[in-house]
């Protein structure tokens, strides 16, 4: 038996559209997000899922619901801030070419508040072994952000991802099975 873990990423905000740093600013799913959690919720209805974790972010949390509905698993929605986003800091509610105006292009290598990338990656690791002693040999649906499920893929299989780039309402699937995780689909967005 293995524990199945369908790694999401919440769908898409006005935020997303227009290039701005979210993190753990509190922005909505617009319109288009919604119908993508929708068309996402209608895909995993051909799978067995037991039970659904999401972010504490809106954005997270109006993806799980929408999935949960669907799947008859509104009461299974759990949900957990040690799965949100990673803060941002001072580039929260900014676009690119704003956070290059403000502190330049080296804007990355200066100390704007963000979290470490590696602290984001050891939230997400531990929230996914976590997850297999609590809901060993469940398949466990896990409604997240882009940077945290990108870093933790990036440090649990570092060999498989050297880089990540994670869509809106993107599935990515994750088997764990004596004591070895392994990615059976990645970033899949076919239900769009």
């Amino acid at each position: 038996m293995a524990t199945k873990v369908g790694l999401i990423r919440h769908g898409v905000t006005e935020w997303n559209n227009l290039g701005k740093a979210q993190g753990i600013s509190d922005i909505p799913l617009n319109e288009e997000g919604m119908k993508q959690a929708a068309a996402l919720a209608k895909r995993l209805m051909e799978e067995q899922w037991d039970i659904i974790y999401c972010s504490n972010l809106t954005r997270a949390r109006q993806t799980a619901e929408i999935i949960g509905e669907t799947l008859r698993l509104e009461a299974a929605v759990i949900t957990d801030e040690r799965i949100r986003e990673m803060d941002c800091g001072l580039i929260e509610g900014t676009t690119e070419t704003e956070r290059i105006t403000r502190w330049g292009e080296h804007w990355r290598e200066q100390n704007l508040g963000m979290e470490d990338f590696k602290s984001v990656a050891v939230r997400g690791l531990r929230f996914l072994e976590k997850l297999t002693v609590e809901h060993a040999n469940q398949n466990i649906l896990m409604v997240s952000h882009g940077a945290l499920i990108g870093l933790s893929l990036q440090h649990l299989l570092p060999h498989q991802f050297k880089k990540t780039s994670i869509e809106n309402t993107a599935l990515t699937i994750l088997s764990h099975s004596n004591n070895e995780w392994t990615c059976e689909l990645y970033n899949c967005t076919k239900h769009l």
